[in-house]
């Protein structure tokens, strides 16, 4: 954190020593203010922006309890712990229900009472701001950003109608959008260009793949859950739809989404109201979904594995991004920024691109798209020997396949999906892991692929 993201803590006790040792201990993570009497506390809790208050409850003249009601009544959004040598429940319960956060009774270990601040609503909401400047400073870097509003990769009418979708769809900061197409296309890529081209750039850009998350903690990761609601909650927890409050959730394979979760989400689309789980207090949260399939969602509709009304809670605006065979004249533009970029992170001189080798990739399928165009480059880059990429770099005769009419391999996703997962098992000897890992898709998704399809969790013996 920098100085000015530090949390402001004003230590409020009548021991000088213990405020000195206290502060001593806080140094570094905290910018600390001492206070030995009431006076003090209350001109820097005037002249300062405290956060958080660690308040004695007996203090000369005057009940810390009375301080902490005055506190509260005043200036609510601090957090207050309060600490005492004489401590009784009565105290205690009376504390929290003036609004003390915790209580901890003397003596104690420091140790726990940063454990206190940690778990404070305060330190949370600093963790999670810190959390989204870093996510957005990583996820989309200042050469992301300009390529957003300058250098978008692509010049087909095809994706440059996907970018003009995705500007326009940025004005409108509430509407859900649906982003469908290939496994490689760019999905997340364009999610981005909505949130960063939208009023809630600002805030986080919460990106979730719903098929990487096991089943049994779906709901815990999307809602949250309080302490000791179930086995393994030691502390509260804010879930998905907390964390991108004012931003936007990106949801990538939405299709993949357990049947069960789907209700909850609809409700928490619709309403804009979370309960955390083990908890009864609902919570607003401001957020825009932005979600992403490569499946015929109408197909899993029909077969009962999709929720129509989610669907078209999530479909108010819907842009499909065409594969990149369908679009071969952004090849060359997205092989140069990729080879540009990989030549420059590699500290190689500036490599070119051989004309042969524009025009044997111009005549390849692409079946993994952007993503398999940029694993491409990276991978040339890497074993090239000169400073000029030959077809030789580019090993497609062994990846190359055969060219189909793609209206009807659009009509045959499910015989392609399926052939792919067992070329992808076979190759593997069925290790699910690898074989997730080869397709781009976690082990949970290809298990409910291969139940979806009932392909065998092993090699069938030949009789």
């Amino acid at each position: 954190m920098g100085k000015t993201d530090k949390i402001k803590i004003l230590i409020l006790d009548d021991e000088q020593q213990f405020t000195k040792e206290l502060s001593g201990f806080f140094e570094g993570d905290y910018i600390t203010y001492e206070a030995n009497n009431v006076g003090d506390g209350r001109r820097i809790l005037k002249e300062k922006e405290i956060d958080l208050l660690i308040l004695d409850v007996r203090l000369p003249g005057i009940s810390g309890l009375d301080i902490l009601k005055e506190v509260k009544e005043q200036l609510p959004n601090i957090e207050v712990i309060v600490i005492s040598a004489h401590g009784d429940m009565d105290t205690v319960i009376k504390a929290l229900r003036l609004g003390a956060f915790d209580y901890l009774r003397k003596p104690f270990r420091f140790i726990d009472l940063q454990i206190a601040i940690e778990r404070s609503q305060k330190f949370l909401e600093m963790r999670r701001k810190l959390k989204q400047m870093e996510e957005k400073n990583s996820l989309i870097s200042k050469a992301l950003e300009e390529k957003i509003d300058r250098h978008f990769i692509g010049v087909s009418k095809e994706i440059l109608h996907v970018y003009e979708q995705a500007k326009t769809i940025a004005k409108y900061r509430d509407a859900n959008v649906l982003i469908t197409g290939e496994s490689g296309t760019g999905k997340e890529n364009i999610a981005r260009i909505i949130h960063y081209s939208s009023t809630r750039k600002e805030h986080g850009f919460c990106a979730v793949n719903s098929s990487a998350i096991t089943e049994t903690l779906l709901e815990s990761e999307f809602f949250g859950h309080k302490k000791g609601s179930f086995t393994g909650a030691i502390s509260d927890k804010i879930g998905f739809f907390e964390a991108c409050d004012g931003g936007t959730l990106f949801l990538d394979e939405i299709a993949d989404m357990p049947i069960n979760l789907q209700a909850k989400i609809l409700r928490a689309t619709e309403e804009k109201v979370i309960t955390r789980v083990g908890d009864t207090t609902p919570i607003k949260t401001d957020f825009r979904i932005i979600s992403a399939t490569n499946h015929d969602i109408d197909e899993m509709i029909e077969e009962k594995k999709f929720r129509l009304d989610l669907l078209h809670r999530l479909n108010t605006l819907h842009i499909h991004i065409p594969p990149l065979r369908e679009r071969k004249a952004d090849i060359k533009p997205l092989l140069e920024f990729y080879v540009n970029l990989f030549s420059t992170n590699f500290n190689k001189p500036k490599i070119t691109i051989s004309d042969e080798v524009i025009e044997a990739l111009e005549d390849y399928e692409f079946p993994g798209n952007v993503r398999e165009i940029k694993n491409m480059a990276e991978r040339a880059v890497i074993l090239c020997q000169g400073n000029r990429l030959k077809t030789s770099d580019f090993p497609i005769k062994q990846t190359k396949i055969k060219k189909v009419n793609t209206k009807a391999a659009t009509q045959d996703l499910k015989s392609n999906e399926i052939k792919m997962i067992l070329e992808a098992l076979r190759a593997h000897d069925y290790n699910q892991t690898a074989a997730a890992e080869a397709i781009g898709i976690s082990r949970d998704a290809l298990i409910r692929r291969m139940k979806k399809y009932n392909i065998a969790t092993h090699r069938q013996k030949k009789s």
